[in-house]
């Protein structure tokens, strides 16, 4: 039998920081709000600054809770900056007073937040990083629907389409990952007694998003989710296990709705195969830059930039013959995967290749993974 992973305690986390000169991140996993990550956050900066620790509160969301606003106790908070916003003012996190106090540890709740425009990043993650490259350590906090690479499983299994999303690279990267799990009936329990919002408010949540369909399919998600983090790590004192070269491999057009699925779908079967994943693109002349409609481009590169975000490379070859060109890069790039979109095509698109039937029928040795995109 094989011996049992080691886990991470609480504890390791403190020697982590102690290791290195680059800040460590710290997630706080949850499935929903009111499961508790925030608390859990609290909880161990108190750990913390009885162990010594120079630690602090760079952004708090109590969301009003009066039991999570009394575990904030004596802990330094650094005090919001306000900016100006729409003939008003708004709140933001001041990344440069953070780094002007320079703390070994930071707390940074709502790790997803999108910034108003005008900060120096459009998103929470971005300061993140920017404190981490600089040595400081950061705790901070998401729900799994907020994951990139699960906005179309997400959207297919509650009906919610999540707009602020993380990129699975920057959480997967994490130095611990900490599931904060709650049951459907024991979170929504919480929910009638007005432990997560108000009384009006919560009544509506009941009947929407917190209904027991939607928790129990978030709660699997999470729970795989960091199952399958903490799988791929090392065990301690194991060597490194010797990475997979075989290298997958996701065809994509400029439909930016399919290209946005089928992206998606390579970036988690390669994360649960362990493999470096690519996006490749055949360009012909009459889709070049000159004669191509500006928005397609546009998406197309917003797309492209996803793709990086999910932590693929994308490669673009110019072939009038995009069979033979999608062929010749598998053989040439050690791919024996390739992950394939499927629709139902329109008449006047016989006339452009099947590329699915192409690799059926005349690609021998590379195994297909057909998405329908449109599910």
């Amino acid at each position: 039998m094989e011996p049992t992973p080691q886990r991470l305690k609480p504890e390791d986390f403190l020697r982590l920081i102690e290791k290195s000169r680059l800040g460590k991140l710290k997630i706080y996993l949850g499935h929903a709000a009111g499961v508790g990550k925030t608390c859990a956050m609290l909880e161990e900066a108190h750990r913390l600054k009885k162990a010594g620790v120079d630690v602090v509160i760079g952004w708090i969301e109590t969301h009003g809770r009066k039991d999570t606003e009394a575990l904030i106790g004596d802990l330094e908070i650094i005090p919001r900056k306000k900016v100006s916003h729409h003939n008003g003012t708004v709140e933001v996190l001041d990344t440069e007073a953070i780094f002007k106090r320079y703390p070994t540890v930071c707390v940074i709740d709502e790790l997803p937040f999108t910034n108003v425009t005008g900060t120096q990043h459009p998103k929470r993650y971005l300061d993140v990083h920017d404190l981490l490259l600089a040595g400081i350590n950061v705790i901070t906090a998401l729900n799994i629907q907020h994951l990139e690479s699960l906005h179309d499983t997400v959207l297919r299994a509650t009906g919610v389409d999540v707009r602020e999303r993380v990129p699975d690279r920057f959480v997967l990267e994490a130095d611990q990952i900490v599931n904060i799990d709650l049951t459907a009936e024991e979170l929504r329990e919480r929910l009638k007694l007005g432990k997560i919002y108000p009384a009006d408010r919560a009544a509506a949540a009941l009947e929407n998003f917190f209904t027991e369909n939607n928790l129990n399919e978030l709660r699997e998600l999470a729970l795989r989710e960091t199952a399958n983090a903490i799988d791929q790590r090392p065990r301690i004192g194991a060597t490194s296990p010797t990475r997979v070269s075989e290298k997958i491999a996701v065809f994509i057009s400029t439909n930016p709705d399919t290209t946005a699925r089928l992206l998606r779908a390579a970036s988690r079967l390669a994360g649960r195969l362990n493999r470096e994943w690519m996006a490749v693109y055949v360009r012909r002349k009459k889709e070049d830059t000159l004669h191509i409609a500006s928005d397609v481009q546009r998406r197309f590169m917003q797309n492209v930039q996803l793709a990086t975000e999910l932590g693929g490379s994308v490669t673009v070859l110019e072939n009038e013959n995009i069979c033979a060109a999608l062929l010749k890069f598998c053989r040439e790039n050690d791919v024996h995967l390739v992950v394939l979109g499927t629709t139902a095509r329109h008449w006047w698109q016989f006339t452009r290749p099947n590329v699915l039937q192409f690799f059926l029928h005349q690609a021998p040795g590379i195994d297909l993974h057909i998405v329908d995109p449109d599910n």
